[in-house]
C-alpha cells in the first residue's frame, strides 16, 4: 500500500531531481566571463557547441532568463567560439548549437565562404576578444551551394557566388555541373566549407598562429535541414 510516508519520500526525491535540474539549467545560462573563457580550451569549446547540437536536435534546450543575459554582458562579451555560417534562415547558429547571448559570435554570409572581411572579423573574435574555436558551418541543400554549380547570374551575386566556384573545380566534375545533381550539390557544399577552413589557414598568419600554439582550434561542419544534426569533419 502506497504510504503517507512514501508520498512524502517521494515528493522529496522529485523535489530534490527538480532543485538538481534548476541548479544544472542556472548553471548553463551563466554567461561567459572572461575567467571562463580562459578556462575553456578549444576542446572544450567544441564540446560545448557538440552537446549544444544534441539538445537541439533531442528536443531539450536550456531555457534561459536571456533579459538577465542581456544585462550580464553589457558591459564586455566573453565567447568561447565563432561561426561562420550561411545567411539561411534555418541554420541560426545560435539556435542550432543551443547557445546564448555572448555565447558565441556568428559571422554570416550565403554560402559560408571567407574573404578578407571575414578573415578580419575572426581575427578579431580569436586574437582580440578571446574565442577559442573557429567553426565553418555548411548545410545540405544550400541555395548559393546550387548557384554556384549552375554558374547563376545575377548582380551582385555573381561575384559572391565566384567565391564558390574554386571548391567546385576540386571535384574534377565531368559534364555540365548542375544544381539538380543533389549529390554533387551536397559534394559541392562539403569542398567548400573545408576549402573554408584552409583558406583560414593559409590567408590568415594570426590564427595560424593561434592555432599553431594551440589556442585556438579551426573546424569545419555539416548542418543538415532535415534533421538538424551537424555532422563534423575531421
Amino acid at each position: 500500500m502506497f504510504s503517507r510516508r512514501n508520498a512524502i519520500q517521494s515528493l522529496a526525491i522529485a523535489s530534490a531531481a527538480s532543485f538538481s535540474l534548476a541548479t544544472r539549467a542556472e548553471q548553463s545560462c551563466a554567461v561567459f566571463n572572461p575567467t571562463a573563457q580562459d578556462a575553456t580550451s578549444p576542446d572544450a569549446a567544441w564540446k560545448l557547441l557538440q552537446d549544444g547540437n544534441d539538445r537541439f536536435v533531442e528536443g531539450r534546450t536550456l531555457n534561459c532568463d536571456l533579459m538577465k543575459q542581456v544585462k550580464d554582458t553589457t558591459a564586455k562579451q566573453s565567447p568561447f567560439a565563432v561561426v561562420v555560417g550561411c545567411i539561411d534562415s534555418r541554420v541560426p547558429p545560435e539556435l542550432v548549437f543551443d547557445q546564448r547571448i555572448g555565447d558565441i559570435f556568428a559571422a554570416r554570409i550565403a554560402g559560408n565562404f571567407v574573404n578578407t572581411d571575414i578573415l578580419g572579423s575572426l581575427e578579431f573574435a580569436t586574437q582580440l576578444a578571446g574565442a577559442k574555436l573557429v567553426v565553418v558551418l555548411g548545410h545540405t541543400d544550400c541555395g548559393a551551394i546550387k548557384g554556384a554549380a549552375d554558374n547563376a547570374q545575377l548582380g551582385n551575386l555573381t561575384s559572391l557566388l565566384a567565391n564558390i566556384r574554386p571548391s567546385l573545380e576540386k571535384l574534377n566534375y565531368k559534364g555540365v555541373a548542375s544544381s539538380k545533381d543533389k549529390a554533387l550539390v551536397q559534394k559541392l557544399a562539403d569542398q567548400n566549407a573545408k576549402d573554408a577552413v584552409s583558406k583560414i589557414l593559409s590567408k590568415s598568419e594570426v590564427i595560424r598562429n593561434l592555432a599553431d600554439s594551440g589556442k585556438v582550434k579551426v573546424v569545419a561542419a555539416m548542418h543538415d535541414l532535415g534533421t538538424g544534426k551537424i555532422s563534423w569533419f575531421s
